[in-house]
């Protein structure tokens, strides 16, 4: 059986784990949310320049 995989080797593998802090961990959640939205309005202005296009040249209804 593999050495590691046994419950005294599972606890190991846990303690050696760096679990984040509070403000570590709120922070990298702000910049996924930023992240996230700044993308999202992105995708939603894309749309609108495309749509405008369209509809300039004709093709669009």
């Amino acid at each position: 059986m593999l050495k590691w995989f046994s419950i005294s080797g599972i606890m190991k593998e846990i303690g050696r784990i760096r679990w984040p802090k509070m403000s570590e961990l709120s922070l990298n959640s702000l910049e996924v949310i930023i992240f996230t939205a700044f993308f999202g309005l992105f995708f939603v202005a894309c749309e609108f320049i495309i749509t405008h296009l369209l509809k300039v040249t004709g093709i669009g209804g």
